[in-house]
């Protein structure tokens, strides 16, 4: 769990970093449009439609662009269809490391061409459904930004909301923590944390892997790094999920 929750925060921030950027915005779209179809368009009925909208919000997603995703989602645009279907795929990257990929497409044969030609150019290769999903497990994870003063408090406020687990990050310039339980209580958990004065940012379900495979060769490092930007890069991939972990020495190394 903490190779994963390490690579989701140094991809949190990079997304922020590239907040501007028509390809992410793009993606923040899509994930809105689906969240719409998949429940009422009403964020305050819509729990998955909610996180969606204000992740959107943070990144600087105009509100008109918002707007239009929802009647998109919702088929309540005129003239445009939404052909937009979720997928997942699975892969192995260099050295073993399982990758699993959540997708928003219209257009399969497309993205499975590009994640094919993304993992075999950095060492992977692109499996078949099911290779490596029975090594991570989804949980709903509620992301909380600001360092935590008080871990007794965090721990209390967890199990009051019905977490399983908590994760704090002692990274100087982005303090915070990550706070773990089943998909089904994620509104529940969420809601408890706010409650209790916690800065959250976002709370969506997310595969953590059940084991982590340890990547001690800088090489490697480098080169599962690069396979991970890749995949980040394609309009059609939402979330890329991996189970590897890299120590602090060999993350320099590899830099």
């Amino acid at each position: 769990m903490a190779g994963h929750s390490k690579w989701a925060n140094i991809k949190h921030r990079k997304a922020r970093a590239d907040a501007q950027k028509g390809k992410q915005f793009t993606k923040l779209s899509r994930n809105i449009i689906v969240a719409a179809r998949n429940g009422v368009p009403d964020p305050e009925a819509n729990f998955q439609l909610r996180q969606a909208i204000e992740k959107a919000k943070s990144m600087g997603l105009p509100n008109d662009n918002i707007e239009k995703a929802i009647a998109k989602g919702c088929g309540n645009l005129e003239g445009e269809q939404d052909s937009l279907e979720s997928m997942r795929y699975e892969g192995y990257g260099p050295g073993g490391v399982a990758v699993l990929i959540e997708a928003v497409t219209d257009n399969r044969n497309r993205t499975a061409a590009d994640l094919r030609a993304a993992f075999s150019k950095n060492g992977g290769n692109l499996g078949e459904t099911g290779c490596v999903s029975w090594m991570f497990d989804q949980k709903g994870v509620v992301s909380i930004e600001g360092e935590i003063q008080d871990e007794e408090a965090l721990l209390e406020a967890s199990l009051e909301g019905g977490a399983e687990s908590y994760e704090i990050f002692s990274d100087a310039d982005n303090p915070g923590a990550e706070v773990y339980t089943e998909v089904e209580n994620l509104e529940s958990l969420n809601q408890a944390l706010r409650d209790r004065g916690y800065n959250v940012t976002g709370a969506e379900p997310r595969w953590i892997a059940n084991h982590t495979v340890e990547v001690n060769e800088p090489d490697q490092a480098r080169l599962t790094l690069k396979l991970m930007d890749a995949l980040d890069e394609l309009d059609d991939v939402q979330n890329v999920t991996a189970n590897f972990e890299i120590p602090n020495d060999i993350l320099v190394a590899a830099g």
